[in-house]
């Protein structure tokens, strides 16, 4: 095994960068590629094989040709081994102080800490004021906080609007306040007394923004309008789009304004307008100028967020009303901006708005636009939904999501790392102050958390429980963690503190959720590839511990080997096939073989629960065999499987019906199913046994094995005999000399088994069906009775068969002679 020892940085320290992709290693596909180049080799030879025999020649060649280049699998083992590697299988576990990095790694994440528990259900919107100090403002009722430290947070605004929705800080350091729905824009001064500033008579106001000038920006729906207010309190409409609602604010390099929208998911380019087209504006229009940067896939941007080198972020949820659907006439929309639609005349101008919970869970992706304009999708998920992005300090971009309250941070190649997890169900916004320290709020319930700079001294991280299937005894627990960078000051502090910057724990059990009642935690393991010293159970799990919070300290794999209790395989069903069908593996190369016939599968084995890496395992594709008729022929066919996976053979073997000892008709049998000539059988009932053994993947010793009998089969290889073959001829008006036409009768036997059909032909002409007596053929003995008319003059021979239910048949004549007519 080759390890790469490059010192890995810590993910959420890295800078913006695009990496070029790695060259795949090789895989199925580069092993197809080879046969395919092999194959253009013989592209001469090919063209020679035109002929019939040359034709089937090649398509066997071809096909050994393709088995022969699949890697065969070497004697299975039970040794197993549970490795964890990936991101979405780290995800099932728990983490405390460890960051999950989509490209399967774990590492130390910035230390996050729970600030204050604010008295409302939801906080919408998050700042830092120029002193420095935190507010967050949600509700209901409309509230606004202050954070002060760790104590208790001061309520610094409280209205009886529903929604404190958004908040913004002038450059004297002034708080505004704006709620929602029907709602103002209020003015808090310093010692707390409140004012309306601006009433823009929209239903909701979205977002806030003070440009570098003093004006404030403020977005509205659900007429999709943005308006600028002077300091001293005169507005003006700036810009209306034709959105319904613009979500969120923010300005670019230049001091455009750059607004998201719903229901079309754009974002917008908003510009004063030149002084020669302003004259021509229309006032309700706006003075400003707008352009679609970009227009997403989504629905409704939730957040924006400006690089210093002008590049923009955004997050957009939800799917676009499709076309052919009725247009809306109302609207009753969230907090956090997703929408409700009434159509008719369910909506009207006295309905009161109502606001929702959050939405049902839907559809989200990042994009970035680059400062040249060009967009790209940076992440996307169907599991998580984006409320709030951020930047930090260092220029990486975080976003809060919901509905599990999770903190991701995405670098420039769209690796992401899940930073943490808050206690509440979204993070809905997200700022950053001076010193570069994250702050974030919630909602369900409302709380404010601090994130870094600092990263965390000690992570923990434990893995969900996992299920072997089966009672397992438990190895030894391997993992790969990538080398410390050199020349790391705390390196050297945890070298000199002689502390192991990784220790793992196990435990086992055997109930699927850990308790009490399972063992307790063995270790601590500081070396990979030591033996976990956990008792024998069907559940185990491990714990990791990183300390220090180094530079490139984190886990790129983990690994725990176990050995399961063998057990016995199970033969689920045997189908024993109608006569005179043989099974055989579909290879079907040439021409003139039988027609296929359907066969009679028995019942459906066991699927297994999980998908395990195990050494020599099979991986065998099964073919079901193909069926044909072929008189003398039986066969049988059965499903089998093996808890442990075992590679099986089987043995077939009958006894007649009154006898006690069993036969072998075949063994080493690794294909499920066995056709034989039944004719070499005497006739009479039988019963068939299968064994199953797993001896070819384990000792002598510990090989298992299994049986099961089918059901009653019959064999009858005698063919049924005719006997009292008579003609008689016969006059319908009993005057005429010259018989009119002629009555043959015969009776049918089988010793064996019941007739099924008889047929008659006369003087070799086509056979034709004969019904017995009764018309019921389902007895080992029926009489038959048909007439031949108007037989012309001379001899005449008739031909009668009877066959039985095996398909044996057996064959008569008779002759007469008619004369004349004078």
């Amino acid at each position: 095994m080759t390890l790469n020892m490059t010192p890995r940085a810590p993910f959420f320290a890295k800078p913006f960068r695009q990496d070029a992709a790695a060259a795949a290693p090789p895989g199925p596909a580069t092993a197809t590629a080879s046969v395919a180049c092999d194959l253009q080799r013989h592209r001469g030879f090919i063209h020679k094989m035109t002929s019939r025999t040359g034709r089937a020649f090649l398509a066997l060649s071809v096909f050994f040709f393709l088995v022969a280049a699949i890697p065969v699998p070497l004697q299975a083992d039970h040794t197993r081994r549970w490795r964890q590697s990936t991101y979405d299988e780290f995800l099932k576990g728990t983490a405390h102080g460890v960051a999950v990095r989509s490209d399967g790694h774990l590492e130390l994440a910035p230390k996050f800490t729970l600030l204050a528990d604010a008295d409302a259900s939801y906080l919408w919107s998050l700042r830092v004021d120029p002193k420095g100090s935190l507010y967050a403002a949600g509700g209901s009722p409309a509230k606004v906080f202050r954070f002060d430290g760790p104590s208790k947070p001061t309520t610094v605004f409280e209205s009886s609007d529903l929604n404190a929705q958004a908040i913004a800080f002038d450059s004297r350091g002034t708080l505004f306040v704006a709620t929602s729905p029907d709602g103002k824009v209020y003015r808090v001064s310093a010692n707390g007394e409140k004012s309306v500033f601006f009433e823009p008579k929209t239903k909701y106001i979205w977002d806030m923004a003070f440009a570098t000038d003093g004006t404030l920006y403020v977005a509205t729906g659900d007429k999709g309008q943005i308006f600028a207010v002077n300091p001293d309190g005169r507005s003006e409409l700036f810009y209306s789009s034709d959105e319904a609602h613009i979500r969120t604010l923010a300005f670019d390099a230049r001091g455009n304004v750059i607004a998201g929208t719903e229901p079309s998911g754009r974002v917008l380019r908003v510009a004063k307008a030149p002084a020669s087209n302003a004259k021509k504006k229309d006032g309700s229009t706006g003075s400003a100028d707008g352009f679609v940067l970009y227009e997403t896939a989504k629905r409704e941007v939730t957040s924006l967020a400006v690089g210093p080198d002008g590049t923009i972020y955004l997050s957009a949820i939800g799917e676009r009303q499709r076309p052919g659907n009725p247009a809306p006439v109302g609207v009753v929309a969230t907090p956090q901006g997703s929408t409700t639609f009434i159509t008719g005349s369910t909506a009207g101008p006295a309905q009161q708005p109502a606001f929702s919970a959050f939405p049902a869970l839907l559809s989200s992706s990042i994009y970035r636009i680059s400062p040249d304009g060009a967009p790209e999708e940076l992440w996307s998920s169907r599991d998580d939904v984006v409320y709030s992005l951020g930047l930090a300090a260092d220029g990486r971009l975080l976003a809060g999501t919901g509905n599990n309250g999770a903190l991701l941070a995405i670098d420039g190649r769209g690796v992401f790392a899940q930073l943490a997890k808050s206690s509440s169900a979204q993070i809905t916004g997200i700022a950053r102050s001076k010193d570069g320290k994250i702050f974030l709020c919630t909602a369900n319930p409302g709380k404010v958390f601090s994130v870094g700079p600092e990263y965390e001294a000690v992570g923990t991280y434990e893995s969900h429980s996992y299920d072997a299937q089966l009672f397992s005894q438990w190895g030894r627990l391997e993992w790969w963690s990538p080398a410390p960078a050199s020349g790391d000051s705390t390196a050297k502090s945890s070298a000199n503190s002689g502390q192991a910057r990784l220790e793992f724990f196990v435990r086992s059990g055997n109930t699927e959720d850990p308790g009490k009642e399972w063992s307790p935690w063995s270790g601590p393991y500081t070396k990979s590839g030591t033996p976990a010293e956990v008792p024998s159970a069907r559940f185990a799990q491990w714990r990791a511990v990183i300390h220090d919070g180094r530079p490139g300290d984190g886990i790129d794999w983990v690994a725990l080997a176990y050995l399961p209790h063998n057990v016995a395989p199970v033969i689920d069903g045997i189908a024993v096939q109608d006569p005179g069908i043989r099974a055989q593996a579909q290879l079907n190369v040439s021409t003139g073989q039988p027609a296929n016939v359907p066969l009679k599968m028995p019942p459906p084995g066991a699927a297994p629960g999980v998908i395990v890496m195990q050494a020599g395992s099979s991986g065998k594709f099964e073919q079901p065999p193909q069926g044909t008729q072929q008189r003398g022929f039986q066969s049988v066919l059965w499903n089998a499987h093996d808890e442990n996976d075992d590679e099986l053979r089987y043995a077939v073997y009958y006894r007649g019906e009154n006898e006690r000892e069993w036969k072998l008709l075949k063994d080493k049998l690794d294909q499920k199913f066995y056709s034989w000539d039944a004719t070499t059988l005497p006739d009479g009932a039988y019963y068939l046994k299968i064994v199953a053994s797993d001896a070819p993947s384990n000792s002598p010793a510990a090989a298992l094995k299994t049986e099961r009998e089918s059901e009653r089969f019959e064999v009858d290889n005698t063919a049924p005999f005719i006997e009292d073959l008579t003609s008689t001829p016969m006059v319908r008006n009993g005057n005429v000399a010259i018989p009119e036409y002629h009555t043959v009768k015969f009776r049918a036997r089988d010793a064996a088994s019941s007739i099924d059909h008889a047929q008659y032909s006369v003087d070799g002409g086509d056979w034709i069906l004969v019904s017995p007596a009764g018309n019921l053929s389902d007895a080992p003995e029926e009489n038959y009775e048909f007439t031949v008319e108007q037989p012309s003059a001379g001899e005449h021979t008739v031909a009668v068969r009877v066959f039985d239910r095996f398909d044996n048949v057996g064959s008569a004549k008779i002759t007469f002679t008619v004369r004349a007519r004078k």
